[in-house]
């Protein structure tokens, strides 16, 4: 026993080891790596650099052509280009909180009033001006769960020895210090000269037309042109070698909700037609709204202070020349716009299905009478199920097709994951393993396992816009493991582990070689779930903090009970603080290196003392999807219908799951280790009752596919052994565990119609 957990623990940890081992070398010199800059002491270099940012709030992609918007149509042929996410606080961001935003480096908001309210006039004091009432947006700010330092660009380039330019009220609000101040202030861009743009290294532009246009088009398509004319004077009286942004700042009160924005950066190191990307977002074409703050600095000279979660932007790849380049930008919209017409239907329909397909498999199940009728039924049943549990991978292979590309989007997006989802049922039940128990629900979640971690090593591609991913207009999360990716991801691979295992145990006690059989069902098992927490949260891939946590204990329960052994609470508490040390151990990496994933900053907060307030937001987030009225009501149906199964099924008239158990029994520490990751990773994640949700989408139709082709005629094989049976004497009886004390034994003989 001790040789199985000491094993559980090397091969859990082995990750940690190995990067420890690649890093070693270069610890003592940490200070050399590429890091973010610190905060910029009081007597930092003056700013080297001009950087001009040109903010023109609401505006999209589809809105700029050459004719009508020359000017920024040229600075973008000229320069790099992205679509820009500005969520804020709230789902849209007004045009004050997207100010706010650039000026502390993070989210941030204003402290009420309508959304369209414009930002406040500035007060002016000799060639400079003060912000009213700035003390309030900053206190606020700081007082709120992202604790934003508003006040920061303007403040960390006045501490440098520079100067800042502001014209208009939102260049203002954007470039004040902490007491508001700006030194020198333009009221509009029609009175910008030159003299006043080489002023200051620093300097902000608030091109607001397109908010004071009215709703109609005409009226809108006159604002764009006029903004476009407004940047060209600017752009005319810029001094050589001024680095220029611009900046869709924020949604609009008359946008339908939030869009992705136009991002564009010209000047000195700048490749021209390219994409614009960061670190930020790990994405060749989109980045977000703190962004703009760290490459003000890093354009001017000037160190990033810690607390601007931005990185600089920078041009990669070979952009799309003329019309087609910014049509390719403008796409990114309208993916973002469809997944987010499409999702709550999709999880309306996803939540009524599974609830009606669970109570429909319960009743057909329960009924012990036979005949041609029945059969079929259950073969349809079988179909249905692994229908059910093909739908998360093929919401990520639906990717694969550019579906926003041509036609109406929704049809060929919903059309794709049919069409996907049909395949894979098709492959699972055309090959061989059609016959065994496992093997179609294995071929589903291998096909699944395979297809979410080979989008980890090629930079999750598939999850963006995915209805089971994640978009850039919500900005929880624009590289790596999504928490719904993992719930999916965890489950398939120790389903995927379980079915193997049963495989290799039938195997061997056809040989006649149980035991070492089993020995190899454990590795396998630990196996593939210790590539999946490498996969899972390393930095490089999937930077997933909570997932470490939560597949822990979840590979540990598969893992013992495909070794026959016992679980006890002690040992489940054991293995969830070896994940909560294996992840603390790769932020601590993550750390040192100077990376901007979260998870290094997260520990940086933990050594500050300053991580209160994310995990309060967190548990926060966490705490409101527990009442969700979409996931709900899937994890309740799953986990009553799961429960039948798993801890009384002769009692609860479930002949079905009896004879999986007898001549499956192994399917049993799949399910069970994927519910230990799911309940983990619900509390330790912000998506909370998503990743319980997504985990029994999975799972409990894989477990109703094995029962419905159960209760039908096997053929029989060599021996006189059902498929996927061991004999007797080498099936690994099932654990006594806290949540299956009273496992029924199994009984023998062929499986029975």
């Amino acid at each position: 026993m001790r040789v199985l957990v000491l094993s559980v623990l090397a091969l859990v940890l082995a990750p940690v080891l190995a990067l420890l081992t690649v890093l070693a070398p270069g610890l003592g010199t940490v200070g050399a790596l590429p890091a973010r800059a610190a905060a910029a002491p009081a007597d930092a270099t003056a700013p080297q650099g001009r950087v001009v940012l040109l903010g023109v709030p609401s505006l999209r992609w589809d809105e700029l052509d050459e004719r009508a918007t020359p000017h920024l149509w040229r600075l973008a042929r000229e320069g790099s280009a992205g679509a820009l996410s500005v969520r804020a606080v709230g789902t849209v961001a007004c045009p004050i909180d997207g100010w706010l935003t650039v000026s502390a480096g993070t989210r941030s908001s204003r402290p009420g009033g309508p959304c369209d309210a414009p930002p406040p006039a500035p007060v002016t004091a000799g060639e400079g001006a003060v912000v009213p009432d700035f003390a309030t947006y900053r206190d606020s700010n700081v007082e709120s769960k992202f604790r934003s330092p508003v006040g920061l660009l303007g403040g960390t380039v006045r501490q440098a020895g520079g100067c800042t330019t502001a014209v208009g009220p939102g260049g203002a609000l954007a470039l004040a210090d902490p007491q508001g101040r700006v030194d020198v202030y333009v009221p509009s861009a029609a009175q910008v000269t030159a003299a006043v743009l080489a002023r200051c290294p620093v300097t902000a532009v608030d091109l607001d037309d397109l908010l004071r246009s009215g709703d109609g088009p005409g009226a809108r398509a006159a604002a764009v042109r006029r903004a476009d004319a407004a940047a060209g004077r600017v752009l005319a009286a810029l001094p050589a070698a001024t680095t220029v942004l611009v900046s869709g700042i924020s949604d609009g009160p008359s946008a339908a909700g939030p869009h992705l924005r136009v991002a564009i950066a010209a000047g000195p190191g700048i490749p021209a037609a390219s994409y614009l990307t960061s670190d930020s977002t790990r994405r060749d074409g989109i980045v977000i709204t703190p962004d703009v703050t760290a490459t003000m600095l890093v354009s001017a000279g000037l160190a990033v202070p810690t607390e601007v979660i931005g990185t600089p932007w920078r041009g990669e790849g070979r952009r799309l020349a003329g019309e087609a380049g910014v049509t390719e930008l403008a796409r990114h919209d309208v993916a973002a716009q469809t997944y987010k017409s499409v999702l709550p239907r999709f999880f309306l329909g996803l939540v009524i299905s599974q609830v009606a397909f669970y109570l429909v498999a319960m009743v057909i199940l329960r009924r012990r009478q036979d005949g041609g009728g029945r059969r079929r039924v259950l073969a349809v049943l079988r179909v249905v199920a692994l229908a059910c549990a093909a739908v998360p991978v093929s919401t990520y292979l639906v990717n694969l097709l550019p579906w926003w590309r041509g036609g109406p989007p929704e049809p060929m997006l919903l059309g794709g994951i049919a069409a996907f989802d049909a395949l894979i049922v098709t492959v699972a039940l055309a090959g061989p393993w059609r016959r065994t128990l496992l093997g179609p629900g294995t071929v589903v979640t291998a096909v699944t396992a395979a297809t979410v971690g080979l989008d980890l090593l090629t930079g999750t591609r598939l999850q963006l816009y995915s209805l089971m991913g994640y978009s850039p207009l919500v900005g929880g999360r624009y590289y790596g493991l999504g928490n719904i990716a993992f719930s999916v991801f965890a489950t398939s691979i120790l389903l995927t582990g379980a079915g193997l295992a049963q495989w290799l145990v039938g195997r061997g006690a056809e040989r006649g070689d149980g035991e070492q059989a089993r020995r190899w069902a454990v590795a396998a098992v630990l196996a593939l779930g210790t590539l999946a927490m490498a996969l899972d949260g390393l930095p490089l891939w999937g930077a997933d903090f909570g997932g470490v946590i939560a597949i822990v204990p979840g590979l540990a329960v598969a893992a013992m009970m495909v070794a026959g052994r016992r679980i006890s609470l002690v040992r489940l508490a054991v293995f969830c603080a070896v994940g909560g040390v294996l992840v603390l151990s790769i932020a601590y990496l993550d750390h040192l290196r100077g990376s901007s994933t979260h998870l290094g900053r997260f520990f940086g907060e933990l050594l500050a003392g300053e991580a209160g307030p994310t995990v309060e937001r967190k548990f926060g987030a966490m705490m409101k999807t527990m009442l969700n009225p979409t996931l709900t009501p899937i994890a309740a149906a799953a986990l009553v219908l799961l429960f039948m199964m798993l801890r009384r099924p002769g009692r609860m008239r479930a002949p079905a799951l009896e004879q999986v158990y007898a001549h499956a029994p192994l399917l049993r520490a799949g399910l069970m280790g994927a519910l230990a990751t799911a309940v983990v990773g619900t509390l330790v994640n912000d998506s909370g009752m998503a990743v319980l949700a997504l985990a029994l989408v999975v799972a409990v139709p894989l477990a109703l596919a094995a029962g419905a082709h159960a209760l039908q005629p096997v053929p029989a094989v060599p021996g006189g052994e059902t498929p996927d049976a061991p004999k007797a004497s080498d099936a690994p009886k099932a654990p006594e565990t806290p949540e299956t004390p009273d496992a029924p034994e199994a009984p023998a003989g062929p499986v029975t119609p």
